[in-house]
């Protein structure tokens, strides 16, 4: 059986083999694969499982704001992703958009996002994920991003090279921005819409295309795979952010603020991009001085 590319064996948390209708921990057939990525991947293909098996259904939607959605289906994919992680490694800490901040008893935590791609799945839009980031003192060392749709699984390890269904992947040659596809999303935030309009008019006017596929760690893998060239975005938070931002670094782009300076997980914004893009781009965001 194979996940992503990936030879796989199915075994219980106990160490034993099962027949696939188990549903249990699914695990690469490397020795020399860390445990941490042997969870995160076992992990996002169980949530991966819930979306899609909800996918097309009608769903209880509650509001965090005046257009934010969560479904049940979130949170369903939330739990299934924290009892496999911290049934794995209970010391860690974990960040999650649903569940909130749980601090560890170790400097690592898990970073996860059980469904992003929230409001295209309420609308039965194929484009979500499931987004799960390993950070360590600080560094995220570790990005697993799985499409239950697509059945496509981005995976990296940081100084490991990015992979697509275990297929090694890379960022696109494009160097002038008259012939890329740049992604963007809007804010939930609608008095901060205006602006940000203004700027996709300012990059619309100077790209082959825009793009807003309402997925950021799909944006961002693609991005790493050459699909797109580059993607900006303000308001977004570090589980959309933490493993995508991985898997592009690996396959060879570049990610930063909206000034070309060290992304911040916190700080609500990003610039992503093959690497050869990224100044011209900067420079268009740069210009844009709102704060979050």
């Amino acid at each position: 059986m194979s996940f992503g590319g990936i030879r796989l064996l199915l075994i219980s948390r106990l160490g034993h083999y099962h027949e696939p209708q188990t549903g249990l921990a699914l695990i690469w057939k490397d020795e020399n694969v860390a445990r941490e990525l042997e969870a995160a991947l076992s992990a996002a293909k169980e949530a991966g499982e819930v979306l899609r098996k909800g996918f097309g259904w009608q769903h209880s939607v509650r509001y965090k704001g005046e257009v934010d959605l969560v479904t049940e289906v979130d949170e369903q994919a939330e739990q299934v992703i924290r009892e496999i992680l911290l049934g794995a490694f209970p010391a860690f800490g974990m960040l999650a958009e649903e569940g909130g901040a749980l601090v560890g008893e170790e400097d690592a935590r898990w970073i996860v996002d059980p469904l992003d791609g929230t409001t295209n799945y309420a609308h039965g839009l194929p484009i979500l994920c499931v987004s799960i980031a390993l950070e360590r003192a600080g560094e995220v060392v570790l990005g697993v991003v799985h499409d239950p749709i697509r059945e496509e699984a981005y995976v990296a390890e940081r100084g490991g090279g990015a992979t697509l269904n275990g297929e090694p992947i890379r960022v696109s040659d494009t160097e002038e921005l008259i012939q890329a596809l740049i992604a963007t999303g809007f804010p939930y935030d609608r008095p901060k819409i205006p602006e940000a309009l203004k700027l996709f008019g300012r990059f619309a006017a100077i790209t082959r295309g825009m793009r807003r596929l309402g997925s950021t760690a799909l944006d961002l893998c693609y991005v790493a795979s050459g699909r797109l060239d580059g993607y900006y975005e303000r308001g977004i938070w570090s589980w959309d952010i933490a493993a995508g931002g991985l898997i592009l670094e690996e396959a060879g782009g570049k990610v930063t603020d909206y000034r070309g300076g060290m992304l911040d997980l916190e700080g609500r914004e990003i610039v992503a991009s093959n690497g050869r893009l990224h100044s011209a781009m900067t420079r268009l965001t740069g210009e844009d001085v709102r704060g979050w």
